[in-house]
């Protein structure tokens, strides 16, 4: 299994590593997609940035960051965490397949809305992979 693990990681990291640079070049523009929900997320975590530039900005350095840790498997559960956290914003922002008029860009965004929470899924898998050992929890109860 853990041969498995060394692959699926980088793969799966691949696309926040490639999605976080390409960002990181260019934050101005991803901005103006990223403005409906950015504003919002501003206005309830006051230490987050106004501007959408500058969050989109963080949120691809969040993605870089925890891609190569989780790519590399160095804090695989808590990398696979920071990434999902980052990637529920970013699915609203981008893929609001709703909101589309055009029925070919409506199947476009919705496509990219379910390849992002199949990608979602597989995040929440690592981040409970305990490599077969008992978890903390497990580990905690059953001490006494």
């Amino acid at each position: 299994m853990a041969i498995f693990r060394k692959l699926a990681r980088p793969l799966l990291a691949s696309a926040f590593l490639t999605g976080g640079l390409r960002t990181l070049r260019d934050p101005k523009s991803v901005a103006p997609v990223a403005e409906p929900v950015t504003g919002p997320l501003s206005a309830r975590i006051p230490a987050l940035p106004d501007d959408p530039a500058k969050l989109v900005r963080l949120n691809a350095a969040v993605q870089v960051g925890a891609g190569v840790l989780f790519a590399t498997g160095r804090f695989p559960r808590l990398s696979a965490l920071a990434l999902a956290a980052g990637l529920v914003p970013t699915t609203l922002a981008a893929h609001a397949y709703w909101t589309a008029e055009d029925p070919e860009e409506r199947e476009r965004l919705r496509t990219d809305f379910y390849k992002n929470l199949s990608l979602l899924g597989g995040l929440l898998i690592a981040a409970a992979d305990t490599h077969g050992k008992p978890s903390l929890a497990h580990r905690v109860k059953n001490a006494g």
